[in-house]
C-alpha cells in the first residue's frame, strides 16, 4: 500500500515515468493505479486525441508499440493503457525493445493481472531501469482485516474487529469485492461513525450470529448448544455457508491453537505477533487452548482433514454437507 501511495504521489508531483508495468496476483491495486493515471495525467480536453485504452486479447505487441510511438496532439504527452495484458504473455518479452528507448512523450501503462514477468529477463530489467514495475501481491487472510481498517481510516471511518472479521470470512481475500461492499457502507453510514457487526448485518446481509467466526468461537469455549444452532443454520443455508469454507477456517483456527500451545510467551502482544492475529482475538485462542489440550487439537486437525475428504465426495457419497458438519462437530466436542 505504501508503494501505491508513492507511485500516486510521484505522479501528482509531476514525476511521471514513460512506462508503468503493473503485474501480480491481486488485481485491486493494478486497477487503482491505472484508474488514477487514466483520470489524472491528462486534462479532460486533452484526452480525446491523446488517451487510448487497448485490450491484450485484441492487439499485438507491435500494435502497442506503434500506438506508443505516436506523438501527442496539442498536449505535452499521451497516455496508452493496455488492459488484460496477460493475454499477451507469450509475446510480452517483445516489449523490451521499446522499453529500452521509450517515447518520452508517452505514458504506457501495462496491466498484467494474475501473472508476473520473469525478473531475470530483459523486459523486467529494462522497465525497472527507466520506468516503474509494481507487483501487486495477494494478501494473506490474516492481513485483510488490517487492510480494511486502514482503508476505512483513510476515509474517516472506524470498524470494530468483529465486523472486519465478518467481511473477511464472507468475502474472502478479494480486495475488489471487499472494497465494493465498503463503498456501499460509506454511502449509508455517516463519515466518522464506527462500522459495527450490526451495520454489516443490516446493510450487507451477513448474519452476525450465524457465521464461521461465531462457530469457531462457540467451539473454542465449548458452547455446544450455540455451535449446534449455527451448524443447523448452515445446513439450512448451504449456498451461503459452503462446507469447504467452514472446514478450511476451522482447520486454520486449530492449526493456530496448536501453535499457541507451543508458545513459551503467552502474553497478548506476543501471541498476536506469533499467530499474526489482532490482539482483540487472542482470548479466542487462549480459551480454545484451555479447553482442548495439544493432543486433542492434533486429533481435531486429523478430523478436519477427514471431513475435507468427505466434503469432496470420497467415502461419503450419500452424506449431505450439513450431515458431515454435524458429525464433525460431535467428534470435535465429544
Amino acid at each position: 500500500m505504501d508503494e501505491v501511495k508513492q507511485i500516486v504521489s510521484d505522479i501528482k508531483n509531476g514525476n511521471i515515468k514513460p512506462i508503468y508495468f503493473l503485474m501480480g496476483e491481486e488485481p485491486y491495486y493494478i486497477d487503482r493505479i491505472s484508474e488514477y493515471i487514466d483520470k489524472n495525467v491528462l486534462a479532460e480536453e486533452e484526452k480525446g486525441f491523446n488517451q487510448m485504452v487497448l485490450y491484450g486479447r485484441d492487439v499485438s505487441i507491435e500494435d502497442i508499440v506503434s500506438n506508443a510511438k505516436r506523438y501527442p496532439m496539442m498536449a505535452e504527452r499521451q497516455v496508452v493503457i493496455v488492459k488484460e495484458a496477460q493475454d499477451l504473455s507469450r509475446t510480452i518479452e517483445k516489449l523490451a525493445d521499446y522499453a529500452e528507448n521509450p517515447q518520452p512523450t508517452t505514458v504506457l501503462v501495462v496491466c498484467y493481472k494474475y501473472k508476473k514477468i520473469d525478473k531475470r529477463k530483459k523486459l523486467y530489467k529494462t522497465v525497472a531501469k527507466g520506468g516503474v514495475i509494481f507487483e501487486s501481491k495477494k494478501l494473506y487472510e490474516n492481513q485483510v482485516a488490517d487492510w480494511i481498517r486502514r482503508v476505512l481510516a483513510g476515509a474517516k471511518y472506524s470498524i470494530e474487529p468483529k465486523a472486519s472479521q465478518m467481511l473477511v470470512e464472507f468475502l474472502g481475500t478479494d480486495l475488489s469485492k471487499i472494497n465494493n461492499e465498503l463503498e456501499k457502507l460509506k454511502l449509508i453510514i455517516p463519515k466518522g461513525e464506527q462500522i459495527t457487526a450490526d451495520k454489516i448485518e443490516e446493510n450487507i446481509g451477513i448474519s452476525k450470529e450465524f457465521n464461521n467466526f461465531e462457530l469457531r468461537k462457540a467451539i473454542g469455549i465449548r458452547d455446544v448448544l450455540k455451535a449446534h444452532r449455527i451448524i443447523n443454520y448452515f445446513a439450512q443455508n448451504p449456498k451461503d455457508n459452503p462446507l469447504v469454507v467452514t472446514i478450511s477456517l476451522l482447520y486454520s483456527f486449530f492449526s493456530q491453537v496448536l501453535q499457541y500451545h507451543g508458545l513459551s510467551d503467552k502474553s497478548k502482544g506476543s501471541v498476536a505477533s506469533a499467530l499474526k492475529i489482532s490482539p482483540y482475538f487472542v482470548s479466542d485462542y487462549s480459551d480454545a487452548a484451555r479447553n482442548y489440550p495439544m493432543k486433542k487439537v492434533s486429533q481435531i486437525i486429523a478430523l478436519l482433514r477427514e471431513a475435507d475428504v468427505k466434503s469432496k465426495g470420497v467415502g461419503a457419497a450419500n452424506l449431505r454437507p450439513g450431515d458431515i458438519l454435524k458429525e464433525l462437530l460431535v467428534k470435535i466436542m465429544g
